[in-house]
């Protein structure tokens, strides 16, 4: 699809990798970049059109579609990445917490939007996922299954917004320079480089965005992950659990 004159809104906009989205949108030529955040002060970007939006709250989706009724390109950007042991006293609240924001709020939005993205030509739905969709590790905890359970929303709308002529796209990437994970330790991909190649990706009508070689490698060994990926990754997190003693 071509992105300038475009119309898109991106939510989570206002800081990290939901910046970078709009601001990749706007200097690709989108005519518009409605910024969703909770708090629309927050949204200091120039050329931005700051849009309320608690993409937990139905009310506040509705006033979003209302209101942004021309938009051809949504981003399901807004998450929450907090590593919860799955064994933690706590566990089970904050993980419905994940998943309200990583699943039921895409899906929330995707539905509310649909008819709209339709009514503009069919556009293009964008879903910010990860490689945790595809690996879980012990250190991320509940965090993988609010991604995985995204990752099988996005393969179901591609197939469910096809007939109106919907390009749907699964964005995978390892950990990103981000307030979100600032406390991992190692090489971070820079957000701004996910979110050149997703514009890329929409121009060229592709389907996924594998960002970074982690993201390709691990889709890659998805065939046999129990063969190739896990063995590790118990063996990592078995010499923590020895260290930590």
């Amino acid at each position: 699809m071509n992105v300038e004159g475009s119309v898109a809104l991106v939510t989570g906009a206002n800081r990290g990798l939901g910046l970078e989205f709009a601001r990749a949108l706007r200097d690709a030529g989108a005519a518009k970049v409605y910024a969703g955040a909770r708090d629309v002060s927050s949204v200091t970007e120039p050329g931005l059109v700051p849009i309320a939006l608690d993409v937990t709250d139905p009310a506040a989706i509705a006033a979003a579609a209302e209101q942004a009724g021309d938009v051809s390109i949504l981003v399901n950007n807004a998450g929450v990445g907090e590593a919860v042991p799955v064994l933690a006293d706590d566990a089970l609240d904050r993980a419905r917490n994940q998943m309200e924001v990583n699943y039921f709020a895409p899906l929330a939005l995707s539905r509310a939007f649909a008819p709209v993205l339709a009514a503009n030509g069919g556009g293009a739905l964008v879903n910010m996922l990860s490689v945790a969709s595809w690996l879980a590790l012990p250190d991320l905890g509940t965090y993988p299954a609010s991604k995985a359970a995204a990752w099988l929303l996005t393969n179901t709308l591609r197939t469910v917004l096809h007939e109106q002529g919907t390009l749907v796209v699964g964005v995978h990437a390892g950990f990103l320079d981000t307030d979100m994970a600032a406390a991992v330790p190692g090489p971070k991909l820079d957000p701004a480089e996910v979110a050149r190649q997703t514009v890329a990706a929409l121009e060229a009508g592709d389907e996924e965005v594998l960002a970074d070689e982690v993201s390709r490698n691990v889709k890659a060994a998805l065939a046999d992950d129990l063969g190739l990926l896990y063995p590790d990754v118990r063996a990592q997190y078995a010499a923590a659990v020895a260290a930590a003693r």
